[in-house]
This record gives C-alpha cells, structure tokens and sequence, in this order.
C-alpha cells in the first residue's frame, strides 16, 4: 500500500511517523518548501532500523511521486494562529486544498481522499468538488479528534483509564460542535451517573474550546499530536479494512434532516471509505444543534464559494 500526505508540517510529519513505525505503508510526504520533506523523510528512514520498520519514506516537493497512491492525506495549509476563528482561514486554504485536489484527481483518481485542514467541513467539500470524487472517497478528520478531547478531558474528570472511556462528537469541526454527554460512557456506564450536570456541562464547553486553548498556549502554532493520531487511527480503519464505527466529516444525503452538506456524523470506515451512515436517535435539541451546525458549514461553503 502507499499513502501520500501532504503538508511536512508538524500534523503531517507526526502523521507519516506513526504510519511508517506501525509498519502500515510505504508513505511520500509532499511540501512546497524545497528540502523540508526531504529532510524529514531521511530522518525517519535513519529511525527506522531503531523502531524496526521496513516501510519506505520519501519526500519531495514534486507531485510527481503520488502517482498512483492508495490514500492521500491532506494536511496542508496556514495553521491557525491567536485570535484567528477559523472561518478567518476559509480562502487561503482553499486555493491551497483546491490546487491539491487538481493533483490528486489527475494522480491517484482511484484514491480515497482523508482531509485534515481547517476549516474542516468546508474544506472537505472543496476537495470532494475538486476533485469529482464520490463522497464516500472523500472524508474529513474532525469527529475523531473532537471525541477524543472529550474523552481525555472525561478521564481526567474521573480519574480513570482513557481506555474505558467512549465519548461521541458530532456537527462542525469548530464552535458549532455537538458533543452528546448522553452518548458518552466510561465501561458503559453513562457519564451523567458518575458526575455532577456542572462537571459534563465545563468539560463539553472545554471540549468546544480545546483546539483554541491548545493555540493560545502556544502562541506560535495549534495543536498537532492529537490531530496526527486522529488521523492516523482513519487511515489504519481504511487500510486494514477494520469497518470502524467513528465520527467523521461526511456528506449528508437526508441523515438527521441534512442534505449535501458535509458534517461530522457517526459513520462505518473501511477499504471503501464511508460504508454506512449512522443515525443517532437524538433528542430535539440535540438534532437542532447538529442541523444548526450544519447550517454554518453551508453558509461558508457559500461564502467561499461567493469569493472564488
């Protein structure tokens, strides 16, 4: 199997590591600024005898060596920075995820596409529109980040393993997410038994905030750790076929009331991508929080789309 990851930035380089040391797929990493996929490329090939891997890594700046690649990452794009919303990063990365989406459909047309730059829902329909690719090939990282931040910030609450707590998070990758404390469990016992409505109430406003959060402590960058490993755990679902049941940025086609618009739902992942979406039997507040949410991912897509 080969995977293409583009952008060697921090999100993109974390990711081609945990795919190469899982021994998952040989992996070309691709960036505009000559020298730094090359350079990270050939520092992970000389980790390789260390971690004991056999993978191949590659860099280039040529778009020339995805040809033919099994799956193709997203990464690339302008980080967000203090202050900046990331509605505010709507045109800059879509003439960056729209140029990459022209390759990819020229390069790899049998590929599935795995979209991680913000914002999130939009960008994935830009490169689903780009690239004419059927939706199911072309999904967007969110959810499985989202739920993950929820699930961390539960544990800690708690003061119990991660590896008991499941959470979901549904909508935009953004303010309009839809956490579901209803739907979130430590060993299948239901959060609202084990914390006070106070407690669920700070950690789902928390969970909304965590990537701000992340961007203000760091001043000079946003998270990228748990952004790379969300990704990672997609694209393990999809080469190893694994038909994992995961938040996903997905589009609609009459789900929850929303039609033709990519938002984060529940969804099956395997070799073919999206195989089934989930319905949730939500609460009315709960589905006007995710139709709202779905709203303000069409509304930009038409904001970009006024501007292109």
């Amino acid at each position: 199997m080969k995977v293409a990851v583009i952008g060697a930035g921090n999100v993109g380089a974390s990711l081609v590591q945990r795919i190469a040391e899982a021994g998952l797929a040989d992996v070309v990493v691709v960036d505009i600024v000559e020298g730094v996929p090359q350079g990270k490329a050939l520092d992970l090939t000389q980790a390789a005898p260390i971690v004991g891997h056999d993978c191949r890594v590659a860099g280039t700046s040529s778009y020339a060596e995805i040809q033919g690649s099994d799956l193709v990452v997203i990464t690339a794009g302008m980080p967000r920075k203090p202050g900046m919303s990331r509605l505010d990063l709507l045109k800059v990365n879509a003439d960056i995820v729209g140029g990459v989406a022209s390759e990819v459909k020229q390069r790899c047309p049998h590929a599935l596409v795995i979209v991680v730059t913000n914002p999130l829902d939009v960008m994935t329909h830009h490169a689903q529109r780009v690239t004419g690719f059927e939706p199911e090939r072309v999904i967007g990282m969110a959810g499985v980040l989202d739920s993950a931040r929820l699930r961390a910030f539960i544990a800690l609450e708690l003061e119990v393993s991660v590896n008991d707590v499941q959470a979901m998070v549904l909508g935009g990758h953004g303010d309009s997410m839809v956490p579901l404390p209803r739907f979130s469990t430590v060993s299948g016992i239901g959060i609202e038994l084990l914390m006070s409505q106070e407690a669920i109430d700070r950690i789902v406003d928390r969970t909304r905030k965590a990537g701000t959060e992340i961007v203000a402590l760091l001043k000079t960058g946003s998270a990228y750790y748990a952004p790379a490993a969300a990704a990672f755990q997609m694209v393990e679902a999809v080469l190893k076929d694994r038909k994992r049941i995961l938040p996903a940025c997905v589009k609609c086609t009459g789900q929850y009331g929303i039609n033709g618009i990519y938002v984060g739902v529940p969804i099956k992942l395997g070799a073919k991508g999206v195989e089934q979406i989930i319905e949730l039997p939500l609460t009315a507040d709960e589905l006007a929080s995710l139709r709202k949410s779905a709203e303000e991912v069409e509304q930009a897509i038409k904001d970009l789309e006024a501007g292109l």
